[in-house]
């Protein structure tokens, strides 16, 4: 059996009015130090998005939802992206902000597969069977 390593996640939410408070969740965003692990994997369903707010933009929504993931990913060279560590980009992601993408609250829990758990993680709060 391999070892269990800590890891955090926090879950992508649009927030298309901030005053009301009401979210889709749109993505998840997994960190595992010890295996050199973060990633994201990203979905906003438009038509939950479109019941609370008619009027969204779900092209800008998914160009930051995008750009979540190759932060993630360590793909988006533009600075300060481009020279920041994991550690630094899992930061940046899920300080809290006030803008359509938020993070929600910081979890943290153990896996033996950081990319099984990812995709635990997305299809049971993004996906939602």
């Amino acid at each position: 059996m391999r070892s269990r390593d800590a890891f955090s996640y926090i879950v992508l939410r649009v927030v298309p009015d901030i005053e009301r408070e009401e979210f889709v969740n749109a993505g998840v965003v997994v960190f595992c130090r010890p295996r050199r692990f973060l990633e994201a994997l990203v979905e906003l369903d438009g038509d939950a998005l479109r019941a609370l707010d008619p009027d969204a933009d779900l092209e800008a929504i998914h160009g930051q939802l995008e750009m979540a993931r190759a932060v993630a990913a360590g793909t988006l060279e533009r600075p300060p992206f481009g020279s920041m560590s994991q550690s630094q980009r899992f930061h940046w992601l899920s300080t809290p902000r006030s803008t359509v993408v938020q993070p929600g609250p910081l979890h943290a829990g153990t896996t033996h597969d950081p990319a099984a758990t990812l995709a635990h993680l997305f299809e049971t709060v993004v996906r939602r069977p």
